[in-house]
């Protein structure tokens, strides 16, 4: 019996793998920077408070580190998008981390410094590698493999998400808040007036337990953006056309 289109459609919907062997070492790499983003905006969302009570700062600046945070997504999204469709996925990928490692490092010199403004230097910085990461992790994992099942390969990678955001939260909560110094802000405001040295040795404390678990997070971002350097990444269907067609581009949105 001679089979129609839409049976032979459906026979290679079932046979269609949603990893291939071939993908399988990259397809483990680009989903485990799911985790790593995750794990960077949940990390994150706590500090707000923590920098309230380090540095004394009223509620309008403290807000300024999701700001700083939220803005590198808004300022290099569009940026990112089109520097992928000039160069690779892979060009992408190893940018994003480049920016992610710096943004993580330059927490060390802003303790040192303590200064605000260096703090929210640093999550800027962090956040336009995320905004590169995102922009080019989740289309190169639909085209990693086939059409049919691209929305499966991407919803199995983003389930990784959570796990990075959970873990984010776990050591926002028991290494760092859980260590911070645990007196509150009045008594930092008294102890300011009355002995400037104590307090500043107070901050000085409490900042580097923020510094930690940044720092340990850019080496492990500085590991992958060298793993990613050195490994073979299958390039997929429509890389080669790095035309930018920014008019039609726009002009679709």
């Amino acid at each position: 019996m001679e089979q129609t289109p839409d049976s032979k459609m459906t026979e290679k919907k079932h046979t269609a793998k949603v990893i291939p062997h071939e993908i399988l070492w990259p397809f483990i790499m680009v989903t485990f920077l799911f985790a790593l983003w995750g794990f960077a905006n949940d990390i994150t969302n706590p500090m707000v408070a923590a920098f309230k009570n380090i540095l004394l700062i009223s509620n309008c600046q403290s807000a300024l580190v999701q700001f700083a945070f939220y803005g590198g997504y808004c300022v290099m999204a569009i940026p990112a998008a089109l520097f992928i469709k000039r160069f690779t996925y892979k060009t992408g990928i190893l940018l994003g981390l480049a920016l992610y490692a710096a943004g993580c490092l330059l927490f060390i010199p802003s303790g040192m410094m303590m200064a605000f403004w260096a703090f929210l230097l640093a999550y800027f910085v962090l956040t336009c590698g995320l905004s590169f990461l995102e922009t080019s992790s989740n289309p190169y994992i639909l085209a990693m493999g086939a059409e049919e099942t691209s929305t499966q390969r991407l919803n199995f990678a983003q389930s990784f998400n959570p796990m990075g955001s959970i873990t984010g939260m776990f050591v926002a909560s028991q290494f760092i808040l859980a260590r911070l110094n645990t007196t509150d802000e009045a008594g930092r405001r008294l102890l300011q007036e009355t002995d400037p040295e104590a307090f500043a040795s107070i901050q000085k404390s409490d900042l580097s337990v923020i510094i930690g678990p940044y720092a340990i997070l850019g080496i492990v971002v500085l590991a992958m953006l060298i793993l990613f350097a050195v490994a073979k990444l299958p390039k997929t269907a429509g890389e080669d056309d790095n035309k930018l067609n920014l008019g039609a581009t726009f002009g679709r949105l």
